[in-house]
């Protein structure tokens, strides 16, 4: 007996060293997620599409696991890649916009292998993904979470709001040079698809009228430049490999030029290949419908963790051996459209047939429809009933109502709005790349179509507000006030304007606005207090000043301005 436990310590021992080795592969799997943003699964070569290379895509097809029929709940990024991370659909996880904070009572993938010894490390191509900023707590887990710089040196768009997928893949390597021992979870995220299309030399030229695919074609010899990485390393044979679209991309289908505002399957059906350790199930291809909050469970389980007590999906391991073949239920939701005021959207993939719930309600029989052309909504129809009470049951809450139900089909239907979302993204594209004027056309042609555009009548002030022009920006910012008075951050902005112009009064309304709506704004504090200053109320100004000190102790606006109000009176 005592023998046997000698023998037993010893065989640990030498898999603890063989995993600490340099280059030695770790006795449990690494594990690479590798996400392309933006890329429809119909635009890849080896799933069909033989306008566009992808050798790497299709190499790895072919030592792995492809799924012909994946789909994403999500077309928005943040929230598709926090279902990937979590396993929830956007409904659960909450993540349904930008900056909102993923909740610590959701574990993340990073959370869950870094708890059974995983090295972790995150390595994102887009700043809309950097958890000091726009994705709050996807970070958690990650021992290295690859954020943008606060400060950026450069006002291009290079390395402000974007990395080429070359350089975010060489951060990988960097990283896992130095991190050499096993086992390892590394996210790569490559946001090259994502518009604006701009592939570079040799794919601009190759793809001068596909700007798109130009950018897949490079985001492909990325992802092979990093198999190749890993293969060099010895690497890749044991390594769990998950490489999936994030969402897909509009491409005019339906009128919509990108993302984010339609549940087609032009922005949900995405590429999805599982390259499994030691080559098992290589050249497999599974035609079921699986969705994306399946991937975490399959990784959990191939890896041996314990799932969570909640997920929204299941592992895809019953299909690697044919065990299991029967379509899941595939879920679409997104709630970007109430960012313009207009009505959210949820959809169900099932039997070949596409429900998507809106104020005018979407029926399609895919099979004889694959492209979503023919509305053939009808009330009576079962099937319809049968996909709405999916839906109904799966969003079925305590707290839900029937009052809130029906304010939301109020707002307007997403496809009659789909021109002016194509416009404010326009001119959400141009003020990132500096075209002010570019801008303010498309924001223009907005109040043409809607001269009550929140959205429209917000941005035209901020262009307003960085050109100078104060009494512009004041204009259209009260106007967007009036439309949305609760909006916290239209209120501080409104009153920067108005006290540039000199009406003090006007900017102290504004701002107390703005922080009954949101207390906790430094910059609404300190600008209030010099509004007092300016009115000669100095009880008021040493309020907004000792409130300011309270969120930042060392603001030196808020010291100067309390040493200021505490002399006035």
């Amino acid at each position: 007996m005592r023998l046997g436990w000698i023998l037993l310590v010893g065989m640990l021992c030498a898999c603890s060293l063989s995993a600490q080795t340099s280059g030695a592969q770790s006795p449990v799997p690494d594990v690479f997620l590798v996400t392309i943003d933006t890329l429809r699964a119909d635009h890849v070569h080896c799933y069909g599409n033989d306008g566009v290379s992808t050798p790497a895509l299709d190499a790895l097809a072919r030592d792995g696991v492809r799924f012909s029929q994946a789909f994403t709940p999500s077309p928005v990024t943040n929230t598709s890649h926090t279902t990937i991370l979590t396993g929830l659909l956007p409904s659960t996880h909450g993540v349904t916009d930008f900056a909102v904070p993923l909740s610590t009572s959701y574990p993340t993938w990073a959370e869950l292998l870094h708890n059974r010894g995983y090295h972790t490390a995150a390595f994102i191509g887009a700043v809309i993904l950097d958890s000091k900023t726009l994705a709050p707590g996807l970070d958690r887990g990650f021992d290295f979470y690859d954020n943008f710089p606060e400060h950026p040196k450069s006002n291009e768009r290079w390395g402000r709001v974007e990395r080429r997928g070359a350089e975010v893949a060489e951060h990988a390597e960097n990283w896992l040079n130095t991190h050499r021992a096993g086992p390892r979870f590394v996210w790569v995220h490559l946001y090259d698809p994502h518009d604006p299309y701009e592939p570079p030399s040799p794919y601009a030229q190759t793809y001068k009228d596909r700007p798109y695919d130009g950018e897949i074609a490079y985001a492909d010899s990325v992802l092979g430049s990093f198999v190749a990485y890993l293969k060099a390393h010895s690497w890749y044979r044991n390594a769990l490999i998950i490489v999936v679209g994030d969402h897909g991309e509009g491409l005019g289908e339906h009128r919509e030029e990108t993302h984010g505002i339609f549940l087609y399957d032009s922005t949900l059906h995405v590429p999805l290949i599982v390259k499994l350790p030691a080559g098992a199930g290589a050249g497999k291809s599974v035609d079921a419908q699986v969705r994306t909050t399946d991937i975490l469970p399959t990784a959990l389980s191939l890896v041996g963790i314990e799932l969570p007590a909640h997920l929204d999906g299941s592992s895809l391991k019953p299909y690697f051996d044919g065990g299991e073949t029967a379509d899941r239920v595939a879920i679409g939701e997104t709630d970007y459209p109430l960012r313009f005021g207009w009505a959210p959207l949820k959809s169900v993939r099932r039997n070949q047939q596409k429900f998507i719930a809106a104020p005018r309600p979407e029926f399609y029989d895919l099979r004889a429809d694959p492209g979503e052309l023919k509305n053939i909504y009808a009330s009576d129809n079962p099937d319809v009933a049968t996909t709405r009470q999916v839906l109904a049951d799966l969003h079925s809450t305590p707290n839900s109502t029937d009052s809130a139900a029906a304010s939301l089909k109020n707002l307007p239907d997403p496809k009659d709005k789909i021109e002016e979302q194509n416009l404010l993204h326009a001119a959400l594209l141009a003020s990132d790349d500096n075209r002010p004027e570019a801008a303010r056309q498309a924001l223009e042609k907005v109040l043409a179509l809607d001269p009550k555009s929140p959205t429209a009548l917000r941005q035209l002030g901020e262009l307003e507000l960085q050109a100078g022009d104060y009494p512009k920006a004041a204009t259209h910012l009260k106007a967007a006030h009036t439309v949305r008075p609760d909006d916290a951050t239209v209120a501080l902005e409104l009153g920067q304007a108005l006290e540039k112009t000199g009406d003090y009064p006007g900017a102290r309304d504004a701002l107390e606005t703005a922080l009954q709506a949101s207390p906790g704004q430094l910059d609404a504090r300190v600008l209030l207090g010099n509004v007092y200053l300016a009115l000669k109320d100095f009880r008021a100004a040493e309020d907004q000043f000792e409130a300011a000190l309270l969120l930042k102790a060392d603001s030196t606006e808020a010291q100067a301005g309390l040493a200021k109000a505490k002399l006035g009176h």
